[in-house]
């Protein structure tokens, strides 16, 4: 049979015959142990495959160096994006990441967060479901001492900081473009009600027909490939007049792309379609999508870097009287049109 038991510090210093404490300032590297006695005390912790106990550690330290991350999809390429930053910064600190996702579900995003916080992680990094309405138990995060850093999908129920996109700036550019290749029936394909992004993102498409004096507006909640598909395969089939249509994001402009095609319409020529985040995907369809680009790499790291920030002022006020309360902040990634053969009609 294998032995599985994990060796300890003890083990080491019972091959050694010293002691478990010089044992264990060594392998800290502390200045009152010899260079011999630490090189023999390394190499019996190799031989013996030593791993120290990082949980325990973290317990004395007030520390798991585990970072909680929920968000609403994984494998969608905006968020694994925003992964990435954080994990370009937290990295660097040793932190590891440790992600859930929602899949728009409250219960689902109550859960994670209560995983989190009975697994003591060191900070919660969330963008909320199109179902979150309650938020006690972020709430319940807080009281636990853990800070929250909101990205993208945020709350302002919750006192915190967040890292978001300018989606009245790029819903605007989005749409204005529509405008200036001739659109006058633009649809709206929107996303869920109660989502910030959603009302900033239906704003910037109202506020855009209005500088051009466009009085006819048409906002639909469709934020994915098959309601995208079946809204504009409805309103086609009725008969209605479209010649442009922003999506609230690029899976639902493919989707109701693929409802254009079928119903005979040329795009651009007919119909003239953005989307919104340049998915990759984007510029393999046909024609390749318009959109507007924003950076989750760059959303990431400001998450990362406001968490470090947050931490940081926690430890340096830690035991001082009269500490100045950590200031929330609130950063906003811009967005870049990008334009492709889906509206782009060299007008």
């Amino acid at each position: 049979m294998i032995d599985e038991k994990q060796t300890t510090i003890k083990d080491i210093a019972d091959a050694l015959k010293i002691s478990p404490s010089t044992v264990s300032r060594a392998l800290r590297n502390h200045a009152d142990i010899s260079d011999d006695t630490k090189k023999k005390i390394l190499a019996k912790a190799e031989e013996l495959d030593y791993q120290p106990n990082i949980v325990a550690k973290s317990l004395r330290n007030s520390q798991t160096f585990t970072l909680g991350i929920v968000l609403p999809s994984v494998v969608h390429h905006f968020f694994s994006t925003i992964v990435s930053g954080i994990e370009d910064v937290a990295s660097k600190q040793k932190y590891r990441l440790v992600i859930a996702q929602s899949n728009e579900f409250f219960e689902k995003e109550v859960d994670s967060v209560e995983a989190f916080i009975g697994n003591r992680v060191d900070g919660l990094f969330i963008s909320i479901a199109s179902q979150t309405k309650s938020y006690k138990h972020l709430v319940k995060a807080q009281k636990s001492k853990i800070p929250i850093v909101f990205f993208d999908r945020e709350t302002d129920e919750i006192q915190a900081s967040k890292v978001i996109v300018d989606d009245y700036e790029g819903a605007f550019h989005a749409t204005e473009h529509l405008i200036t290749q001739g659109c006058k029936n633009i649809i709206h394909l929107a996303g869920p009600d109660g989502l910030h992004i959603s009302e900033n993102r239906s704003r910037g498409y109202l506020e855009a027909l209005t500088k051009h004096n466009i009085q006819k507006n048409t906002i639909i909640v469709s934020d994915n490939f098959d309601k995208g598909y079946e809204t504009i395969k409805g309103l086609l089939a009725k008969g209605e007049v479209i010649d442009g249509i922003f999506a609230v994001n690029d899976d639902t402009a493919i989707g109701a792309m693929r409802a254009c095609k079928q119903a005979g319409k040329i795009i651009p020529t007919d119909i003239a379609i953005i989307g919104f985040g340049d998915n990759p995907v984007a510029q393999i369809v046909e024609p390749p999508l318009s959109t507007i680009s924003q950076s989750g790499f760059e959303m990431g790291q400001a998450v990362a870097s406001l968490f470090l920030e947050q931490i940081k002022h926690q430890k340096d006020t830690k035991n001082k009287d009269n500490v100045i309360p950590y200031q929330f902040q609130t950063k906003i990634i811009t967005t870049k049109l990008v334009i492709r053969d889906s509206s782009n009609r060299n007008i």
